[in-house]
């Protein structure tokens, strides 16, 4: 039988129909790495294709010695928002408000292999990544007028991407999507009302109950939520409260990029290679050291298409139940853990 369920961060439901797996459908491919050339003349991330993006706002060189990078980031060169000097609301009649796009759209490029995702790069490159991720974050948050930033991947035409080369994206924003301040609201409301932050009472929850844990180190827990959305969606979250992933100590991305690398390995087999989104969901930038949000990362397959209902009613139908697709992910860290493929020991 199915069930609703809901989500205690966002306070949306989800029904869980596992029977619905069984429907007949062409589910969208990606294809694997060793199917793309290492390099491609008409790809604009390949090296030696540096001219064809705007000029790069950051980079990782492979050494202090060589001009060849490891990381670059450009703005976007079809950008949603562009920088500029911050305009008033206009308001057209008491139901209609604009306001200038202003805002940052950039690309790290992550890799300069175009057939390397992040799945299959080495933990230090991930890292670097990761590097850049943070740099640019904390780059832009200095501009006031920016009230949000989203960091975000989309891997796999599925998941809205438009090049297969290795990349992921920022967008800063001078407001903050209702989607976003309901989060917030809600998580206030709970330390408000318990003291407590409600994203750590939810992780000490999980790791009593242990069905859905997959892994966990020193700092962070990987999870399958609840109230999944979709199958095989994970959370990768701190164990430390903090509300932005700016001021998350970079002494530990080597261990978040050893936890995000692993998780991807296990879904990029598991699910042979499935299109996903990525989003590293953060605090607003006004209030980094809130006491209530907690930064953490998403991870969406796309194995699924979200349809009419869900567009009619804003729930989601999940075609599978969070525990079982933890206990899945758990036996392929097993699986590869003893052939040497990953380094994170699944939960018991």
């Amino acid at each position: 039988m199915s069930e609703l369920r809901q989500d205690p961060t966002t306070k949306a439901w989800v029904i869980l129909a596992p029977e619905r797996a069984k429907r007949p459908q062409q589910r969208p491919k990606v294809g694997r790495a060793e199917e793309l050339p290492d390099w491609d003349a008409s790809c604009p991330f390949c090296p030696g294709n540096e001219s064809q993006t705007p000029d790069e706002v950051f980079r990782l060189p492979a050494s202090e010695q060589s001009s060849a990078w490891e990381v670059r980031v450009v703005p976007n060169r079809f950008a949603a928002l562009v920088p500029g000097e911050d305009s008033p609301m206009v308001e057209e009649g008491h139901l209609f408000r604009k306001k200038a796009g202003i805002g940052a759209h950039e690309v790290i490029i992550e890799t300069p292999s175009h057939n390397t995702p992040m799945p299959l790069m080495s933990y230090e490159h991930v890292e670097k990544v990761l590097i850049a991720y943070q740099e640019r974050y904390n780059a832009l948050k200095r501009n006031r007028q920016l009230k949000y930033i989203t960091i975000f991947k989309n891997h796999g035409w599925a998941s809205g991407t438009s090049l297969v080369h290795p990349h992921s994206q920022l967008v800063a924003t001078p407001i903050v999507a209702p989607s976003y301040h309901r989060e917030f609201d809600i998580a206030h409301e709970y330390y408000v009302d318990v003291g407590e932050c409600l994203y750590c009472d939810l992780l000490t929850q999980e790791l009593e109950k242990g069905e859905r844990i997959v892994a966990q180190t020193e700092q962070f827990v990987i999870l399958h939520p609840y109230a999944s959305r979709a199958p095989y969606e994970t959370w990768l979250v701190p164990k430390k409260h903090l509300a932005s992933f700016g001021l998350f100590a970079g002494m530990y991305l080597a261990e978040l990029a050893r936890v995000l690398k692993d998780t991807l390995f296990c879904l990029y087999q598991r699910l042979d290679n499935p299109a996903y989104n990525l989003v590293v969901d953060s605090t607003i930038t006004e209030d980094e050291e809130d006491p209530y949000y907690h930064w953490h990362i998403r991870i969406i397959p796309r194995l699924t298409t979200l349809a009419g209902f869900e567009m009619g009613s804003g729930i989601y139908i999940n075609t599978a139940m969070p525990e079982d697709t933890a206990g899945q992910m758990r036996n392929c860290l097993r699986r590869f853990l003893k052939e040497g493929k990953v380094s994170l020991t699944p939960a018991s």
